[in-house]
């Protein structure tokens, strides 16, 4: 609305350009401010890094003709007409009217600066002043006029015009102007206008945007806040007013929208809910959730685009379905790993549809076990009939987290069987679907996803598809000059092509980022000719049961192991390979932080940095891990699954590392093999070569005799295959690149 609305005044001011007037002689006792003035003119001509009485900030000439005529002729008349004017004869007033006129200036710079106003808002501005400067009073009404001005030019003119007698008014309208575009701050704010006709307006505003928080203040009992919230006439702050005084009140936020639009009572969810905690119905409530998301998620993509209340955020639909998810289906069924027998290791899922089944693998995915997702992939085409049309299931859910679950079937090798399932026709559509608009997200998540899925998926048809897709999609891009689109389209263009040999494609000279098909020694060694690696463990059963084996890894006739009294150093007896290792010290204690921090210190006051640093254990834990990485990591192994979020946070600050994860939980039995084959490597060797140590471990892992192993081995992913790593890697650089032509 706002540009809308300035546009519309530069083509209609545009039309008024005219010469400036002669130049009037200016008594000295108002020279100064006159000065003052004339050096803000100053400022607005360097905005083109020019001093030439011209603006030149825009790509439209006319625009940049009328911003000329405003900062120069325009400003320069109203001066004139201050010291011309006969009605404001009075020398103060004249001061008055110039200190108008210049702090509306100053304010406009220090917004620009802040980049809360922009440059083509300047005449709205000039005529605004001009047009107040002008009235034949010498009290001025500013209220009125900043009612129906853009927030940033209501702003300058309330504070410009200082001493008008309804400033306090003016103040109040800038204040639900500003609140209405920041409505996170109305909360902290509103305390100062308690009884103000805009309070429950604000109120509203900020139950839609965080109506956890609105409950948390209400609870505050005898605090402002809280006072004015229970005082409130809005419908929705009552309903949160009544909601801290219902048992397992946050239970019900996720039913918000239709408590507050009457489709559902708090009576009719107490049934789901109980009084107390141990009468909640966890199935009952979890698929109530699941009929919420489907209906709340089509009222979002209908051409409204209508977003329901509470649908994000603390306590929301879809942080509480994911909770709900986890905890009650996924959590059991993962517990169950070693259960041979499914009916057993399942039986939380018995009393789901399909489509609760589908929301539980997709809201559950950083946690729900391989076995775990492929034996519910199972009982959710199962259950679905003897001749499933995978198509309706989607159609069914409205294709929500469609993108997310194509990813998971084709992390667990299950998107052939998922597309098999439908008509040619219908599955040709949906991975088309899949790798549209991937620009459009307004994050790198969903083409990470594609570049992942691609990685996974062996059937060679469906392959070229997605390859076709992409080219499509790029070419598209191109033709409507979207420069962003293009990037992405291209990028994933090439790294999929370069994954064939035959290609000839090195995708990191294309890029240009580091390569992830080898490095060399010396980019591990320090001054000293030292390879120093940082090895994460957490003191879980997990971390306790595994970390014996790892030591037990290293020979004594090839490495020296130290243990200190909350980590080991093991250090090579030839290639001066050193590795630390925090112990697994009891996490419920908090010690294997506690070590984990003091074993960096140490490393830290000994100029020791890591260029391999390793993870061991549970995804879980792995925030924790990467909140502690050494930038100077070159090659980390994660043993657990990487995904999007976690590598992206990797690489912002380890921009050139090489990544091995896996898409399912680490397997102690892999991890270890992994790591000392690249440590042999690096000692006998100058240079490691992913793609020949790679065929060794696989050698070694296709013939263990343990069926685990050979499963999760085939989940690992070295870092030439790494597609969603390489693939921020290369958007990282070539849009910086592009941001700096």
């Amino acid at each position: 609305m706002k540009h809308s609305y300035i546009l519309s005044f530069l083509l209609l001011f545009s039309v008024s350009v005219f010469a400036a007037s002669d130049t009037i002689t200016i008594p000295v006792f108002r020279q100064y401010f006159h000065d003052q003035i004339n050096e803000n003119q100053k400022y607005l001509d360097l905005l083109d890094n020019k001093y030439d009485f011209k603006l030149a900030v825009a790509e439209n000439n006319e625009i940049n003709t009328v911003l000329t005529d405003v900062a120069f002729r325009k400003i320069d008349s109203i001066q004139n007409w201050i010291e011309l004017d006969t009605f404001f004869s009075k020398n103060n007033d004249k001061i008055r009217l110039l200190k108008y006129l210049d702090l509306s200036l100053d304010k406009f710079q220090e917004l620009l600066k802040k980049k809360e106003v922009s440059y083509i808002e300047l005449p709205v501005l000039i005529d605004q002043v001009n047009d107040l400067i002008e009235r034949k009073n010498t009290e001025q009404n500013i209220a009125a006029i900043v009612q129906n001005l853009p927030y940033s030019i209501a702003k300058i003119i309330t504070e410009a015009f200082y001493d008008s007698k309804d400033n306090a008014q003016a103040q109040k309208i800038i204040y639900f102007k500003y609140s209405k575009l920041h409505p996170e701050t109305i909360l902290n704010t509103i305390t100062k206008y308690p009884n103000e006709p805009f309070t429950d307006t604000l109120l509203q505003l900020a139950c839609r945007l965080n109506p956890s928080l609105v409950y948390t203040f209400a609870q505050s009992k005898g605090s402002s806040i809280s006072k004015i919230i229970h005082n409130s006439d809005d419908k929705l702050t009552q309903l949160l007013n009544k909601l801290t005084y219902t048992p397992n009140s946050l239970l019900f936020f996720p039913f918000l929208d239709d408590l507050y639009t009457g489709k559902k009572t708090i009576e009719n969810l107490q049934t789901l809910i109980g009084m107390k905690e141990d009468e909640y119905d966890s199935v009952g409530y979890y698929k109530l959730l699941v009929k919420t998301e489907i209906e709340y998620y089509k009222r979002m993509i209908s051409d409204k685009k209508d977003t329901p209340i509470a649908m994000f955020g603390s306590n929301g639909l879809r942080e509480t379905l994911k909770d709900k998810a986890i905890r009650h289906f996924i959590t059991p069924i993962n517990l169950l790993h070693n259960e041979n027998n499914l009916t057993v290791r399942m039986k939380a899922l018995d009393p789901l549809s399909p489509q609760e089944i589908y929301f539980m693998i997709v809201m559950g995915e950083s946690e729900i076990y391989t076995s775990s997702f492929k034996h519910s992939f199972n009982r959710m085409l199962q259950k679905m009939g003897a001749k499933p049309s995978n198509d309706s299931l989607l159609l069914s859910v409205n294709f929500d987290f469609f993108k997310k679950f194509i990813k998971m079937t084709a992390n667990y090798n299950r998107l052939d069987t998922f597309l098999r399932n439908m008509p040619k026709q219908n599955a040709t559509l949906l991975m088309k679907a899949f790798v549209a608009n991937l620009d459009k997200s307004g994050n790198l998540e969903d083409a990470t996803d594609v570049a992942d899925s691609y990685s996974s998926i062996n059937d060679i048809n469906l392959k070229k598809t997605i390859l076709n897709y992409v080219i499509e999609n790029e070419n598209q891009s191109n033709q409507q000059q979207n420069q962003n689109g293009a990037l992405i389209y291209n990028l994933l263009k090439n790294i999929f092509l370069s994954e064939d040999s035959a290609n000839h494609i090195d995708i990191t000279a294309i890029a240009g980022i580091a390569s992830v098909y080898d490095i060399d020694k010396s980019e591990l060694q320090d001054d000293s000719g030292r390879i120093v690696e940082q090895v994460f463990f957490y003191g879980d059963e997990d971390g306790k049961l595994y970390f014996p084996q790892f030591l037990n890894s290293f020979s004594l006739k090839e490495w020296r192991i130290t243990k200190k009294e909350e980590w080991v150093e093991i250090k090579s007896i030839k290639g001066n390979v050193n590795i630390y290792a925090n112990l697994p010290l009891d996490y419920d204690a908090n010690l294997d932080d506690t070590a984990q921090v003091h074993l960096i210190d140490y490393l830290s006051e000994n100029d020791l940095n890591p260029t391999i640093v390793v993870h061991r254990g549970h995804s879980y834990w792995l925030p924790g891990t990467i909140k502690r990485m050494p930038s100077s990591a070159k090659v980390i192994i994660l043993g657990s699954c990487g995904g999007f979020k976690n590598l992206n946070k990797i690489l912002a600050f380890a921009p050139d590392a090489q990544i091995i994860s896996t898409k399912e939980i680490g397997a102690g039995d892999i991890n270890r093999p992994i790591f000392n084959k690249l440590n042999q490597t690096i000692i006998n060797n100058n240079k490691v070569i992913w793609k020949a140590l790679w065929a060794d471990l696989n050698d070694l892992f296709t013939q263990d005799k343990n069926k685990n192993v050979r499963e999760s081995w085939e989940s690992y992913i070295p870092p030439y295959r790494n597609l969603g790593a390489i693939f921020i890697k290369a958007y990282n650089k070539k849009s910086t690149s592009i941001q700096y032509r």
